[in-house]
């Protein structure tokens, strides 16, 4: 018999840094100089994070540096390199995808804009429960594939969502705003859907 409880996924817009004044300007020149390189106004940039609640349990859905929470028991699905793949091999240089039963996000109080709920089907909920651990590996800050973009954590959550069935031009930013590795989520996950209906599949790390 299927569970009554409610089920949810909820999208959250962080401001890039928040409640880290280094990561902030550092982004701000980022977007300054891509903004210049592509004749545009500066946007404000966002990272985002899923709160997923299923079977009375709410689920802190991130990627974060392996370094910065100390809970041992923070639900971790994977980790992957930063900046090149040999640099995994040093703790400071790797990432973490968490899906934290019972944790928080850091700076959520600050999301802009959210949350955003994706979903209350507990099909395509238990859906994305399942999918987090198979996220590619990629290496963060990085364009392995092609795809445009570098791979972080708003590429993870748009190949979760996307890889589960959501409507993904329904999913737009906060008011202008930006999400650097956003389309990189989206174009691998569309090459996989192709691949899987070809009948071969494209690995994931």
């Amino acid at each position: 018999m299927a569970s009554s409880a409610p089920a949810w996924v909820d999208l959250y817009w962080l401001p890039l840094g928040a409640g880290g004044h280094v990561v902030r300007r550092n982004g701000r020149a980022y977007e300054w100089w891509v903004s210049r390189r592509e004749h545009r106004a500066p946007l404000d940039l966002y990272h985002c994070a899923l709160m997923v609640r299923a079977d009375d349990v709410t689920y802190a859905v991130e990627m974060g540096p392996v370094w910065n929470v100390a809970a041992e028991d923070r639900g971790v699905v994977c980790e992957g390199p930063v900046g090149a793949r040999w640099l995994g091999r040093f703790r400071l240089f790797r990432y973490e995808v968490r899906c934290w039963a019972g944790g928080v996000v850091p700076d959520l109080a600050e999301a802009v804009e959210s949350p955003v709920r994706t979903t209350d089907d507990p099909e395509r909920v238990a859906a994305v429960l399942r999918m987090l651990p198979q996220v590619p590996t990629l290496t963060w800050g990085r364009d392995e594939i092609g795809a445009g973009e570098m791979w972080n954590s708003n590429s993870m959550v748009a190949w979760v969502l996307a890889r589960t069935g959501h409507d993904m031009g329904t999913i737009i930013p906060p008011t202008h705003g930006r999400l650097p590795g956003w389309s990189a989520g989206l174009v691998l996950a569309r090459r996989q859907a192709g691949d899987a209906s070809a009948g071969h599949a494209e690995p994931l790390a």
